[in-house]
């Protein structure tokens, strides 16, 4: 994005939040923590200007995942509500419209506003707020929050802060620019306690999660000529291990911290009886010397260079020749 490109649609982006009455927040199915602290900040910032807004979680998220169980969700609905049309539509952190198709079964056209820093996000919005330098959409969400003149209350600021922490990986990831710790700065100047939200974040770790990431670094598969290491998560393991499907994040890190690796894939087998048969998998690339979005693309789904997934019906050796054939055309 431009410079003059970056000024036109957050002007855009801005006007249409002080104009609109009634808003609805969406983020992405799965939603991770930037997509939460986006959601909650965005509601709290339109809350502070008196707004009518909604927070639209599709029923199936919850439970949400434990680390972000503190978060306030007063104004979250689980179906899209009927006037939803006469809302403008916010969607967060969200790089396509199909993560997320819950909020259009009603049929009804809707104003769609589209904030967002993946670099592949397809556009969908009448006004596309796409800022693929950010750090993270909370990072945008921050800048819009200035913008409008509100100030931080402690709840903004914390879910600002979990937004901006996950989606760098505390600051140690490449997408860390010096905006980043200039946010980081004013948000603890408003009142966040670094280190409450890293005991919430990474601490408190349930058993049964360690139990599960045992299970997967114990199939942990080495394709060396492609600088791969794959691991798997079958649906027996979380039934065994009595673990929920997201604990399993976080393990693919571990994949890409191991040495001569490339690309770190995990292959989550989903739980949902209505989807046997299919996976998500997550990427990571360990240097910027492969795109993994370019693969995720490839299988159906998207993210960023570092870091990506996509959902496959391919078994599980297609799986890996797909993969193997994906990293060596990038090498």
């Amino acid at each position: 994005m431009t410079t003059e490109t970056f000024a036109t649609t957050r002007e855009q982006t801005l006007a249409a939040l002080r104009a609109a009455d009634k808003l609805l927040l969406v983020t992405h199915e799965n939603p991770d923590g930037d997509a939460l602290g986006s959601l909650v900040a965005m509601h709290g910032v339109l809350q502070q200007l008196g707004k009518d807004s909604l927070m639209f979680i599709a029923p199936d998220e919850y439970p949400l995942p434990y680390e972000y169980r503190f978060f306030d969700l007063d104004g979250a609905v689980t179906a899209p509500p009927e006037d939803v049309a006469d809302r403008l539509v916010v969607f967060l952190d969200c790089g396509n419209i199909d993560r997320n198709p819950a909020v259009l079964d009603h049929g009804a056209p809707l104003r769609i506003v589209n904030v967002d820093h993946h670099h592949d996000n397809t556009r969908f919005g009448e006004i596309d707020h796409v800022v693929d330098a950010a750090s993270c959409t909370a990072e945008i969400v921050w800048d819009l929050m200035r913008g409008l003149g509100v100030e931080a209350t402690a709840e903004i600021a914390d879910a600002l802060y979990v937004g901006l922490v996950t989606d760098t990986g505390k600051f140690m990831y490449e997408n860390t620019g010096t905006r980043a710790h200039v946010m980081a700065a004013e948000l603890i100047a408003a009142g966040v306690d670094v280190h409450s939200i890293y005991r919430r974040l990474y601490e408190g770790v349930p058993f049964a999660k360690i139990k599960l990431m045992a299970r997967a670094l114990d199939r942990v598969e080495r394709y060396d000529s492609e600088g791969l290491t794959l691991a798997r998560i079958r649906v027996s393991d979380y039934q065994e291990t009595g673990s929920e499907e997201s604990y399993s994040e976080g393990i693919v890190d571990h994949l890409r911290a191991v040495a001569g690796t490339k690309v770190a894939a995990l292959v989550k087998e989903l739980t949902d009886p209505a989807k046997a048969g299919r996976a998500k998998v997550s990427l990571r690339a360990a240097d910027e010397s492969i795109d993994v979005s370019a693969i995720a693309r490839a299988g159906g789904g998207g993210g960023h260079r570092m870091a990506a997934g996509f959902t496959t019906s391919l078994t599980e050796p297609e799986l890996v020749a797909f993969l193997r054939a994906e990293v060596a055309a990038q090498l």
